[in-house]
């Protein structure tokens, strides 16, 4: 494989597997999850991944995704700046309050 700055030369190691079946990748991986890949040529591929939670897997998907990086792309290029309350309280109707019923 030629090495370019996307693809850097391989780091190539010789591992001894254990009498536990284990084998020890260093703490470079400590703490990641790893997908283990069993190739039928005998070869196995670890490959680092991240997990998503189910209930965040909507943020993944469109429109979601597109909107989540426009919002982020705006924030990125439009500084903060102070809410003055009383001016957007001013253009708001003002609240009627509704009659509530009665507990018994």
């Amino acid at each position: 494989m030629k090495e370019t700055a996307e693809f850097p030369a391989p780091e190539i190691e010789i591992k001894v597997v254990g009498m536990s079946g284990q084998i020890s990748l260093g703490k470079r991986y400590a703490g990641k999850t790893l997908r283990l890949e069993r190739r039928t040529d005998g070869t196995v591929l670890l490959t680092a991944v991240a997990m998503v939670p189910e209930n965040q897997l909507w943020t993944l998907e469109e429109p979601h995704r597109s909107r989540i990086e426009r919002g982020l792309t705006w924030a990125a290029s439009n500084k903060p700046q102070e809410t003055d309350v009383e001016d957007l309280l001013k253009g708001r109707p003002s609240r009627t309050r509704r009659a509530r019923a009665r507990r018994r």
